[in-house]
């Protein structure tokens, strides 16, 4: 092997544990997403309301970002605009809009559950868009993955409905089309680029369905307005800037089936949340959830053993 090809070798393998640092990083702060819903809820913001606020300020917050680092990064081909409204529409609004119905609908752990069928909806679309390839360490990683998440939300079908089953389901289904249009969109645009569109067009359509009169009234009647906005900045920045930037750059060089089963790490951080912060208590099947999450990833990170000629 001639020492550029090494080289070059060595900066990929470099570019993938970056991303899939990235992509770790992300699903721990996604999975910090309860404390902040949790406090929101206590100035009485409903569930859609809650969205709205964290999508619109996580789009000016993108769009800032935006602008001072590349102001031609505002320019999209008019033939891509289908693409961005699936990942604002069809990924973004859809998924929660889903999520929180679903929580609504059902109990929290069969909810999550439903939702974290995402991983088995990227390889399915993976494989028939991407023509990625199937080994038996995905499909092994994969199952882990999903026994993972069952074990740690816990075990539940109570409430469960055929049509609440389908909107669950929608909810995974749009959380896994994120991955999949998002790295369709990193092949022409950079990934600030495609965050912002992303979220300023979920920001337009969450703002046009969460009650905006309702919404500003319950800000007015705050006792500290400004503490409140601060706080609602924080949950944008911690819930969707950072973690959707991070994902969003780990797309670049993940492959987005491997991407989807490394998120699922959010359960797990969002099961310690619940311990630490809310004082949950952590069963026998949370404990085997947890480690099942975490073999998930070990397995996928795992050298093949084939060394390059």
């Amino acid at each position: 092997m001639s020492e550029m090809q090494s080289n070059s070798q060595g900066k990929a393998a470099g570019g993938t544990k970056l991303g899939i640092f990235l992509i770790i990083l992300a699903g721990c702060f996604w999975g910090s997403m309860g404390i902040f819903v949790r406090k929101l809820e206590t100035y009485g913001f409903g569930s859609i309301q809650i969205v709205a606020i964290r999508v619109t300020i996580a789009a000016l917050i993108f769009a800032v970002i935006l602008l001072i680092k590349d102001k031609s990064g505002f320019k999209i081909a008019l033939k891509d605009i289908p693409l961005f409204l699936g990942l604002g529409f069809g990924s973004i609004l859809f998924f929660t809009i889903c999520y929180f119905t679903a929580i609504m609908m059902m109990s929290l752990s069969t909810a999550a559950i439903l939702l974290y069928t995402s991983p088995i909806w990227i390889m399915l679309m993976s494989l028939i868009f991407f023509r990625e390839k199937m080994n038996a360490k995905k499909i092994i990683a994969l199952i882990l993955a999903f026994a993972g998440c069952i074990l740690v939300s816990g075990i539940s079908g109570q409430g469960m409905t055929p049509v609440g089953f389908l909107i669950g389901l929608g909810a995974g289904f749009g959380y896994g089309l994120y991955s999949i249009l998002g790295t369709v969109a990193l092949r022409k645009y950079s990934p600030f680029t495609v965050t912002t569109y992303t979220f300023l067009l979920a920001a337009a359509g969450s703002l046009a369905i969460c009650r905006p009169k309702d919404l500003i009234t319950k800000f007015a009647a705050a006792d500290n307005v400004v503490l409140l906005l601060l706080f609602c900045i924080l949950t944008a920045v911690v819930t969707a800037v950072i973690p959707f930037l991070a994902y969003t750059l780990g797309l670049k060089t993940v492959d987005a089936s491997r991407a989807g089963i490394i998120a699922t790490i959010e359960p797990l951080v969002a099961t310690l949340v619940g311990i630490f912060v809310f004082s949950e208590p952590l069963t026998l099947l949370s404990g085997l959830g947890i480690l099942l999450i975490l073999s998930a990833i070990v397995i996928l990170n795992l050298k093949s053993g084939k060394k390059p000629s």
